[in-house]
């Protein structure tokens, strides 16, 4: 009899594992941290106090058992723009993400968090490419010794005819020394000494030892953070609750894939709705703190994971050794050149775009193709919420157009003979005519919804003008949402107006709960419903005969 993976006995072993999949964590996330703090805009600090608050909070109090939360590159993305936008008013920004954490906390109170399930891929691929890009985008500048431009990828862009004459020779030899060990470390030496860490530690020997004309980090605050006071007025609401809901969508879908990621990993399941609770308290404590806001880090989970570390207290432990750093050792970071973190985002950026994705562009369908580009297009060049949301929209109609083909492909809607019909009957006499067709029948199998509900109309509305009497079949339907609900009332309207009396056959179920709540079927008489084909054909005869 197999154990179930969420059973394990915690006992000195998983102990073990705990330790050296926290320490390992914290050296994948240090680096990591430093970069995003500095690329935000915020500093170096913001991104290590990020990652002690997110990190210590969703270990503490989410549902992934094995993650590792801090800033991510999503997170950097979005939190870069609403830097850039209330440079002079940072108390504004950190009120932002307050009110970010507190919408993840609602939605995980709300259980709204395994819905994020329901993302298509296409989208997602699409938003992580374009983070990725962005990221690779905006570090050109630093790579080659330049300050970051405020404006985004798209400033970035136009800075580049200049780089020719403002690039400094030391900080892109750093730059370019830190992606190749960053990128070629052997991956057998990862478990002893993460491939981001050999990188920073090439980077700034090179630095201090070598070309110390690069710019640099400079003076690190120690200690603890000082608290930042909200700003809190009805105009300030209104103009934050988009930003905010920006970094609450994209920190939640960052975190729960990373957690699927744990889940492949360990073989357990996570909770999706805990989770965002254990999010949304850490941005919270971030944004009163005044660090970058943090998600799920999909690296430092996994080399938590492969490490040995299997319960929260990995996480845990991760955090303490951060802390440790930011108590005690920036003046160990005040060295490190600008242009090692550029390397070391570069391949942050690499990383976060959807190869897996990219490399199977020529297989994937043309629909899924579309969906994915017109998400990363918008996502580098307009902004997050936008991408996701066109992106959405975009793949539902995609969606849609291909279970309009699905749902008419089990509609049969076709003539019956009287002869065919009514042959079995005795006794027809008149009624029955040999070489006509005034009974036509319409079978709904399976499942409709409002993506074929046009097309039912346009399709079995024509077939109803030619015969007398119509049976609407639902014996073999499952479910029907209220937009084909609607199309039923309408098939019967058009019945009533061109004199074709209908009968409803087979009808249970969820379906007859939708079309009774809708009282879709209110002219439709209580002797026209029927159970089976044969009292169908009595209710057809009874009918054509009073004709």
């Amino acid at each position: 009899m197999t154990t179930r993976q969420e059973d394990r006995r915690y006992d000195l072993q998983t102990l073990r594992g705990d330790v050296f999949g926290g320490i390992t964590s914290a050296v994948v996330g240090l680096p990591v941290a430093l970069a995003f703090g500095i690329a935000s805009g915020l500093g170096a600090i913001a991104g290590l106090y990020g990652a002690v608050a997110v990190g210590f909070f969703a270990a503490v109090f989410g549902g992934t058992r094995s993650q590792i939360s801090g800033p991510t590159g999503s997170m950097l993305v979005a939190m870069t723009v609403i830097v850039s936008a209330n440079a002079d008013n940072l108390a504004k920004a950190f009120t932002i993400v307050i009110m970010a954490g507190l919408i993840q906390v609602l939605l995980g109170l709300l259980r709204i968090g395994r819905f994020v399930a329901y993302t298509p891929y296409s989208v997602i691929s699409g938003f992580m490419s374009g983070v990725g890009i962005i990221i690779i985008l905006v570090q050109t500048l630093p790579f080659v010794g330049v300050k970051i431009a405020t404006g985004g990828p798209v400033e970035a862009i136009r800075t580049w005819p200049d780089l020719l004459t403002d690039f400094r020779a030391p900080a892109l030899i750093i730059a370019a020394a830190t992606l190749a060990v960053a990128v070629l470390w052997p991956n057998r030496f990862n478990k002893y000494l993460p491939s981001t860490l050999a990188a920073l530690a090439v980077g700034t020997l090179l630095g201090v030892l070598w070309l110390n004309d690069a710019p640099v980090i400079g003076e690190v605050p120690t200690g603890l953070p000082e608290l930042q006071i909200p700003v809190i007025s009805w105009q300030m609401l209104l103009t934050s609750i988009q930003p905010a809901l920006v970094i609450a969508l994209v920190s939640s879908v960052d975190t729960l894939l990373t957690s699927l990621v744990a889940d492949s990993e360990t073989r357990t399941h996570h909770n999706p709705d805990r989770e965002l609770l254990g999010q949304g308290m850490g941005n919270v404590v971030a944004g009163f703190i005044g660090a970058l806001p943090g998600a799920g880090a999909t690296p430092g989970t996994v080399a938590n994971i492969r490490a040995g570390g299997w319960t929260p207290l990995s996480g845990v432990l991760c955090v303490v050794i951060l802390l440790a750093i930011v108590l005690g050792l920036g003046r160990y970071v005040e060295s490190i050149p600008h242009a090692v973190l550029a390397g070391i985002l570069m391949k942050v950026g690499w990383d976060t775009i959807d190869w897996r994705f990219i490399t199977r562009i020529l297989r994937v369908q043309r629909e899924h193709l579309l969906v994915m580009l017109l998400t990363l297009i918008l996502t580098v060049f307009l902004d997050l919420i936008t991408a996701v949301a066109v992106g959405m929209i975009a793949a539902a109609v995609t969606s849609a157009r291909q279970i309009e083909r699905l749902e008419m492909d089990s509609v049969i809607s076709v003539p019956i003979l009287d002869q065919v019909f009514f042959g079995n009957i005795k006794d027809a006499g008149e009624a029955v005519d040999a070489f006509s067709a005034r009974v036509g029948l319409v079978a709904l199998r399976g499942t409709f919804s409002v993506a074929s509900a046009s097309k039912l109309m346009s399709t079995i509305g024509e077939d109803i003008k030619d015969h007398e009497v119509v049976i609407l079949n639902f014996t073999d339907t499952v479910y029907m949402d209220d937009s084909a609900a609607l199309v039923i009332e309408r098939l019967i309207e058009t019945a009533k107006v061109e004199n074709t009396e209908c009968i409803v056959m087979g009808l249970g179920g969820l379906p007859a709960t939708t079309l009774n709540a809708l009282n879709v079927l209110k002219d439709v008489p209580e002797d026209r419903f029927v159970g089976t084909l044969e009292e169908a054909k009595e209710t057809a005869k009874r009918i054509l005969e009073e004709d």
